[in-house]
């Protein structure tokens, strides 16, 4: 794979690279459960992360960036249409169906459809040659002619896997490439995701240079089963870390931080950093260290922010948002402006003329103002209705907003916690009330210990509004009889 890069690069020599400054390209990196707290930029006291802080220091670094769920499959499937999740049908993570032997779960079901606009599809019907690389986790039946695939959401070009790398980060087995089983591949999944984008954006430039390209590059880091290059690990044990499987976390956020640097620095020698738009975000927030039997690495940590992974408190959802795009990004700034992973759909397609189809009901809404240093102008607060939540304790239903500076919370009563909404569940799920309101100012309480009086607040009610609305354009699944 090195070879092949190397010999792409050598070709680039004789390639002049040209693209229009109104059709920028655009790279979205996106980690799997790295938690707010986990980088060098937030003050993560060991993890160093000096590529990130680079790429801060030549862009934007945004404080209040959300992704579209507090879990891995909604959170991405939010990302590509720039919807709430449940309007796809997708409510929790997508566990792998084997598509030749019959469907007991509506659950086996649950993929992103190929009815669905995604900005992928958008960017390839604008011209763009698209491409992904790393995990995909957005459908049960994964490489099947059963569900839609990446290629029928958008992407010309797809090296993936269902969910995570397997075995772990390391040597893993599982990618596919264009529908083709690859086999194991020697290396770590983060450095391995950021080779294949690497070259083919190297192929790319060399037969299509005025051609914009869409990357998107999805690690599998940190996410359990951890597996980090053993030099990096060695560092940890000899310094920080207070154990083997804690400095194996540490370093496991350094190798994804060193995967992007390279891919960056490619993109530069290819000629196309100074117009491309480079985003670097996480799914969700950090695991919680043993939760589950293989979670013994999750060292994650969410900073100053209460939660984790599955919570709809901040931590479950804020996440890191980085921006670089030297053409038009002003170096080193900061903004607190509430931005999401929704809004990438609606931004994408202002920078690059792509069409949003008439009458596509967003979530999300454009952030381009707050690449200058602005706010975001939105016509409807960020909500997030996650059925399956996790409160430390037990899994309950819960709906999130943030309105402002307002952050409020509201459990679904006498509704048990699901991972799903199909015909079963239907009615059980529309007959549950929002009780037990919280509302916090986020300005003054990160930890959202110190709740506001909810008596004479109009949020309770501007939340249940929003949510019945996405309720009831929740795609529903059909029912499956269990034998």
């Amino acid at each position: 794979m090195k070879q092949l890069r190397a010999i792409f690069l050598f070709l680039t020599v004789f390639t002049f690279t040209a693209f229009s400054a109104d059709r920028p390209n655009i790279v979205v990196i996106l980690c799997d459960d790295l938690g707010w707290g986990d980088i060098e930029n937030h003050g993560h006291p060991h993890i160093k992360t000096p590529r990130l802080m680079q790429m801060a220091e030549e862009g934007i670094q945004f404080s209040s960036f959300y992704s579209a769920a507090p879990v891995c499959s909604p959170s991405r499937v939010g990302l590509l249409t720039g919807r709430s999740p449940n309007r796809a049908g997708v409510f929790d993570w997508i566990p792998g169906a084997d598509p030749d032997k019959p469907v007991r779960s509506s659950r086996q079901n649950v993929h992103l459809r190929k009815e669905e606009f995604t900005i992928a599809k958008m960017l390839q019907e604008a011209g763009y040659a698209t491409c992904l690389s790393g995990k995909w986790h957005c459908n049960a039946m994964f490489n099947s002619e059963e569900q839609a695939q990446p290629d029928d959401n958008g992407f010309d070009h797809w090296f993936a896997t269902q969910n995570n790398a397997s075995p772990s980060h390391e040597n893993p087995k599982n990618f596919v490439r264009n529908g083709i089983p690859v086999g194991e591949i020697k290396g770590f999944s983060a450095p391995i995701v950021a080779e294949e984008a690497m070259n083919w954006l190297s192929l790319h430039h060399v037969s299509k240079p005025e051609q914009p390209f869409f990357l998107y590059v999805a690690y599998h880091e940190p996410h359990e089963p951890v597996a980090s290059p053993p030099q990096m690990v060695k560092r940890y044990e000899e310094g920080a870390a207070r154990n083997h499987d804690e400095a194996q976390y540490f370093a496991n956020v350094e190798n994804l931080d060193a995967a992007t640097g390279r891919l960056i620095d490619h993109i530069d020698r290819l000629g196309y950093g100074e117009d491309t738009l480079i985003i670097f975000t996480s799914d969700n927030g950090p695991e919680t260290l043993d939760r589950y039997k293989r979670a013994n690495r999750s060292y994650g940590v969410s900073g100053p922010l209460r939660g984790m992974k599955l919570h709809t408190h901040e931590a479950g959802f804020r996440v890191a948002g980085i921006m670089r795009w030297p053409a038009r990004i002003k170096p080193g700034q900061k903004n607190d402006t509430p931005v999401s992973s929704l809004d990438f759909l609606p931004t994408f397609s202002e920078i690059s003329g792509a069409k949003i189809p008439a009458g596509l009901e967003l979530d999300g809404t454009s952030f381009l103002s707050a690449l200058d240093g602005g706010e975001v102008e939105r016509e409807k607060p960020l909500l997030w209705a996650y059925y399956n939540s996790f409160n430390g304790e037990s899994h309950v239903p819960t709906v999130a907003m943030r309105d402002g500076d307002s952050k409020v919370r509201a459990v679904l009563a006498d509704l048990k916690s699901t991972s799903q909404i199909d015909a079963a569940n239907l009615e059980t799920v529309k007959a549950a009330k929002l009780t037990d309101f919280e509302i916090f100012d986020l300005s003054k309480d990160l930890q959202e210990q110190n709740p506001l009086p909810v008596e004479g607040s109009p949020l309770p009610g501007k939340m249940q509004k929003l949510y019945e609305e996405l309720l009831s354009d929740s795609h529903v699944w059909p029912a499956v009889e269990k034998n």
